[in-house]
């Protein structure tokens, strides 16, 4: 048990730097920084996935009268933006590939500023002493983006660009069955906690920050419907990763990180919804 208990938090992390290596694979030039050379699609970007679901968080986690591990894992999610999962999801769904690799770089290297910065302003609005070091989420993005996709990049580029792109979709659902393999234990293992926290109201405060996040994101997604289920998607789902770590840097309560599991596990249900209605949409077109 001791084993399996070392072997999984590496199992997740090579998972979720594979599933990063296979967007440097499928890449194409310049689609990492697409986001970054158009202002207005980034400031859009950053008021959907780091501004509207913390306001929306907040908001919710003041109203509702549950408890202190549910507000600070919807909290701690809501400041932690975009797990590796979204490009892929982002694709299925038709979203141009140079806006869902752009999207996702942009977010995910903003998150070395938005993260401390944001977490500093609810430390404040909430008056509560918490730490939400630079060198935690700097630490996360550098092994979680930046060595992975770097890896793939210079597979896909230059050292064996025909074969990185066949391979790139195959290295992608290897991963995604190796995190899915991962997060197995991780569920079964806070399941008590997660437990814990329904029946108080948790999960409809959980949906309705969901929805909030899914509203912005198409909203300000653009006029096409891809590049608005792009947004959206982006805007909705958040990185336990980022989130867990927070967590671990302020010695929270273990069920936060029930609450923070849950928040993933309530987003994709959420999102299914609508996936649906984009599919229907797609069809009328």
């Amino acid at each position: 048990m001791e084993l399996i208990k070392q072997f999984v938090p590496i199992l997740l992390t090579g998972s979720l730097a594979l599933l990063v290596v296979s967007i440097g694979l499928g890449s194409k030039h310049g689609e990492l920084l697409y986001v970054f050379q158009r202002p207005g699609l980034l400031a859009r970007g950053i008021l959907a996935v780091s501004i509207i679901p913390l306001v929306a968080a907040i908001l919710i986690v003041t109203i509702f009268p549950i408890s202190l591990p549910a507000k600070a894992g919807i909290i701690l999610m809501a400041i932690s933006p975009v797990p590796p999962l979204v490009p892929g999801k982002m694709l299925k769904f038709g979203g141009r590939s140079e806006y869902a690799y752009g999207l996702y770089a942009a977010m995910a290297l903003l998150a070395i500023i938005t993260v401390p910065l944001l977490g500093l302003l609810v430390s404040h609005y909430f008056d509560v002493k918490t730490q939400f070091p630079i060198s935690v989420v700097a630490r996360n993005v550098f092994v979680g983006l930046i060595v992975p996709v770097s890896i793939g990049l210079m597979l896909g580029r230059w050292l064996a660009p025909e074969f990185s792109h066949r391979v790139a979709p195959i290295v992608a659902k290897v991963a995604l069955g190796l995190v899915l393999l991962a997060f197995v234990p991780i569920l079964a293992g806070s399941w008590p906690s997660m437990v814990t926290l329904i029946g108080d109201g948790t999960l409809v405060a959980i949906i309705i920050v969901v929805v909030i996040a899914i509203a912005g994101g198409h909203f300000l997604g653009g006029e096409t419907l891809h590049d608005k289920s792009t947004l959206a998607f982006a805007a909705a789902m958040r990185h336990p990763g980022i989130a867990l770590a927070l967590a671990g840097a302020n010695h929270l309560d273990k069920r936060v990180s029930g609450a923070v599991l849950l928040v993933l596990i309530v987003g994709v249900v959420t999102l299914i919804p609508y996936q649906i209605m984009i599919r229907r949409l797609e069809a009328r077109s």
